[in-house]
């Protein structure tokens, strides 16, 4: 697993290993986040340059890490689990990412209220089949997680259905991997 792009380009990230089999860890792999990021930049609607990035159920860390070196103002890691929390901080330790990154012991579907700003790029990769995204979106709305017309990447085993408010911009399937684009509602969304 290495960052695809940007200043960190090559960056190897720290091996998974065996893990907790309760860790559900299964990071998004590279080809997938190539294409994904690819299709981001292909958007007008939305910039990685300078964004602030939520990244829920984290895991690894690859997603908002990779967001980083493409030009990302911030990242904060939401995970509660300790091998997650663990290989997220030896990875933004190789990234030197330490003073662009926040790492939470949280749990995603429970968020609880911002302390912040809100974020304008989100990356939700729950346990696959588990219904835990759509918590996750209700938890984040509920709590002033999510800028006016934020980008929500959402990766699961499945398409997901946008929640009530949220508008579809695009779908993609990568293997046993979907992702769902999705707009915030807010002023700015389109």
């Amino acid at each position: 697993m290495r960052i695809v792009a940007g200043r960190n380009r090559g960056l190897q990230l720290a091996v998974l290993g065996p893990g907790d089999p309760l860790a559900h860890l299964r990071p998004t792999p590279d080809r997938v986040r190539e294409s994904l990021f690819n299709l981001l930049a292909a958007r007008d609607d939305v910039s990685v340059e300078g964004a602030r990035v939520l990244d829920l159920f984290a895991g690894t860390g690859a997603l908002g890490l990779e967001a980083l070196s493409r030009g990302a103002a911030e990242a904060v890691f939401v995970d509660d689990g300790a091998t997650a929390r663990a290989l997220l901080r030896e990875n933004i330790g190789r990234a030197r990412a330490q003073g662009q990154t926040r790492v939470f012991r949280r749990d995603a579907t429970d968020l609880g209220e911002a302390r912040g700003a809100p974020f304008d790029l989100v990356f939700l990769d729950p346990p696959y089949g588990q219904g835990l995204g759509a918590t996750a979106l209700a938890s984040a709305v509920a709590g002033g997680w999510l800028a006016p017309g934020a980008t929500i990447v959402w990766e699961d085993n499945a398409q997901q259905p946008p929640p009530a408010g949220f508008a579809l911009l695009d779908t993609r399937r990568y293997g046993d991997t979907h992702l769902t684009i999705l707009r915030a509602p807010g002023a700015d969304a389109g």
